[in-house]
C-alpha cells in the first residue's frame, strides 16, 4: 500500500514537474519567438527606412535634373522670344519709317494738285483774255486797212517775227556774256554747298572681324580636339580664325566681306547655341549664306529709304544692298553711292533741276559693281545695261552710263553725278589704293587656283600667304592632288608678283553618309 501511495505522490509529482517544465519551456519559447519577430520588425523597419530615403534622394536628383533641363529649356525660349521681338521691332520701325514716308508723299501730292489746279484756273482766264484781245485786234485791223485777214496776220505776223528776232540776238548775247563771267563762280558756289551740307564719317574698310567671347574658356571649345573645329570653319567660310592672347575675343581675317561676316555670324551662333563641332558648324555655314541674302535685301532697302529714293525694282534692291560688300579702294560701294546721291540732290536743288530724279540717278550710278566681277565690261556700262532691263527712265541710265566720262555727259543729270562721283571719292580719308591693290591680288590668287579641272573651292588666307584648294574627290585622286598643287605652284610662280612665299595645300576629303531610319 505505500509502495501505491509513494508511487502515486512520484506520479502526480512528476507530472506537476512536467507541467511547470512544459509551460517554463513554452515561455521560453514564445519570449524567444516574441524578440525574433520584433527583430525581424526591426530590420523590415530598417531597411524600410533606408529604401525610404533612396528613393527621397532618387526623387531630388531628378527632380533637379529637371528642373535644370527646364531652366534651361526656358533660358533657350526666352532668348527666342527676345530675338523674335528684336525682330519684329525692327520690321514695326521699317513699317512706321514707310508709313510717314507715304503720307508726306500723300500731303505733297495733295499740294501739288492744288497748286496746279490753281494754276490751269489762272491760264484758262488769261487764256479768255488773250482769244478777247485777238478778236478786237483783228476787228481793229480790218476796219483800219482794207485788207483781207490772211493779208492782215500775215504782214503782221513778219513785223513781229523781224522785231522778236532782233531782241533774240541781243538777248542770247546779253545771257552768254552773263554766263561766261559768273559761270565758273556759280559752279564753284554750288560744289561748295554741296560739300558743306553733305556731312560723312570718314571711314575705311577693314580686313578683319572681331569677335567677342562670354569667356576665355571658350576659346578651347572653338579650337575643338586637335584643332578639327577651327579648321572646319576655316574650310567652310574661307577665313582665317585668329586665336591669340586676346582676353575673351577671336579674330577673322579675310579680304572678302561677305565670308567674314558669314563667319562672325555662324561663329556668334555656335557660341550662343553651345554645340560646337564639324557637324553643327557646317550646317550653321549654311543657314547663314541663305540668312545674308536676306540681310542683303534689308541693306538694299534701307541704303533706298534712307537716300529717300522709292519704287526700284525688287532685283535693283537687291543688287543695291550687295554693294555694302563690295569695296572700291577701300571705300565701301554703298556708303559711296549714298553719298553720290545727296551731293547731286543738293546741287540738282541748287539748279532748279529735279532733285528726285538726281538722287535717283546718284543712288543707282555704280550698281553695274555689284556684277562686274561675273559681266565682261566696266562697271558704267554694265550698270547701265541694268538699269535699261529694269524699264528706268532715259536720264538715269544716261547718267549712269557717263558718270566716268566713257560716254559723252548730254544732260545735266550726267554733268552733275561726274562731279558728285569725283567729290565722294576725293574726300580725305574716303579711299585707300594699297587695301584695293592687296584684295585685286588675293582675288587674282584664288582665280588661278579655280581654272584648274575638278576644284570645288578655293580660299585665300593668311593675307596671301596660303591659298587652299578644295577638290571633288570623285574627279580627282590622290595623286592628282599632289601634281595638282605643283601646276597651282608654278601658275602662281609665271603669272603673278608677290613678296615672300605662297603656300599652295590642296584638300581631298572623302564622305561617306547614310541615314538611319
Amino acid at each position: 500500500m505505500m509502495t501505491v501511495i509513494v508511487f502515486i505522490v512520484l506520479t502526480f509529482v512528476s507530472l506537476g514537474l512536467g507541467y511547470f517544465m512544459r509551460k517554463y519551456i513554452a515561455e521560453k519559447k514564445t519570449q524567444d519567438a516574441e524578440a525574433r519577430a520584433k527583430f525581424i520588425i526591426d530590420q523590415a523597419k530598417k531597411e524600410a527606412e533606408d529604401r525610404k530615403r533612396a528613393g527621397e534622394l532618387e526623387s531630388k536628383d531628378m527632380l533637379y535634373k529637371l528642373r535644370q533641363d527646364f531652366e534651361q529649356q526656358t533660358k533657350d525660349r526666352r532668348q527666342e522670344i527676345f530675338n523674335m521681338e528684336k525682330r519684329l521691332a525692327q520690321k514695326e520701325e521699317n513699317i512706321d519709317r514707310r508709313l510717314d514716308l507715304l503720307e508726306k508723299k500723300e500731303k505733297d501730292s495733295e499740294a501739288k494738285l492744288e497748286t496746279v489746279r490753281k494754276q490751269e484756273e489762272a491760264l484758262k482766264g488769261k487764256e479768255n483774255q488773250l482769244h478777247a484781245l485777238i478778236v478786237e485786234e483783228k476787228e481793229r485791223l480790218q476796219k483800219i486797212a482794207s485788207l483781207s485777214l490772211e493779208e492782215a496776220r500775215h504782214i503782221l505776223l513778219n513785223r513781229l517775227n523781224e522785231e522778236l528776232n532782233s531782241e533774240k540776238a541781243v538777248l542770247i548775247k546779253r545771257q552768254e556774256e552773263d554766263l561766261r563771267s559768273n559761270a565758273e563762280k556759280k559752279a564753284a558756289e554750288v560744289i561748295s554747298l554741296a560739300i558743306q551740307r553733305c556731312a560723312v564719317e570718314h571711314t575705311v574698310e577693314s580686313t578683319v572681324s572681331v569677335v567677342t567671347l562670354p569667356s576665355d574658356e571658350m576659346k578651347g571649345r572653338v579650337i575643338g580636339r586637335e584643332g578639327r573645329n577651327i579648321r572646319a570653319l576655316e574650310m567652310a567660310t574661307g577665313v582665317d580664325v585668329i586665336i591669340d592672347d586676346t582676353p575673351e575675343a577671336v579674330t577673322l581675317s579675310c579680304f572678302d566681306p561677305v565670308r567674314r561676316e558669314v563667319a562672325r555670324l555662324s561663329l556668334e551662333k555656335l557660341i550662343s547655341d553651345g554645340r560646337i563641332h564639324p557637324g553643327r558648324i557646317e550646317e550653321l555655314v549654311e543657314k547663314t549664306k541663305k540668312e545674308m541674302e536676306e540681310k542683303i535685301k534689308e541693306e538694299g532697302e534701307r541704303a533706298a529709304f534712307d537716300a529717300g529714293v522709292d519704287s526700284l525694282h525688287p532685283e535693283l534692291i537687291k543688287l543695291l544692298g550687295r554693294l555694302k560688300y563690295r569695296t572700291s579702294f577701300g571705300q565701301n560701294a554703298l556708303q559711296h553711292s549714298k553719298e553720290v546721291s545727296y551731293l547731286v540732290g543738293v546741287m540738282a536743288s541748287e539748279l532748279g533741276l529735279d532733285f528726285k530724279i538726281a538722287k535717283r540717278a546718284g543712288l543707282l550710278h555704280d550698281i553695274g559693281k555689284a556684277l562686274d566681277h561675273q559681266i565682261e565690261g566696266t562697271h558704267a556700262k554694265i550698270g547701265a545695261d541694268i538699269l535699261k532691263k529694269f524699264n528706268e527712265s532715259a536720264e538715269i541710265i544716261h547718267a549712269v552710263e557717263a558718270h566716268h566720262e566713257e560716254t559723252e555727259a548730254k544732260s545735266f543729270y550726267a554733268v552733275l553725278a561726274v562731279a558728285a562721283d569725283a567729290i565722294s571719292a576725293a574726300r580725305p580719308g574716303a579711299r585707300r589704293e594699297t587695301l584695293e591693290t592687296y584684295i585685286k591680288r588675293l582675288e587674282k590668287l584664288e582665280s588661278i587656283a579655280n581654272v584648274f579641272k575638278g576644284v570645288d573651292k578655293s580660299y585665300a588666307i593668311q593675307a596671301g600667304r596660303e591659298i587652299r584648294v578644295i577638290v571633288q574627290p570623285e574627279k580627282i585622286n590622290d595623286g592628282d592632288a599632289v601634281t595638282m598643287a605643283r601646276d597651282i605652284r608654278k601658275k602662281i610662280e609665271e603669272g603673278m608678283e608677290y613678296p615672300g612665299q605662297i603656300k599652295v595645300t590642296v584638300i581631298r576629303e572623302t564622305r561617306a553618309i547614310e541615314y538611319a531610319k
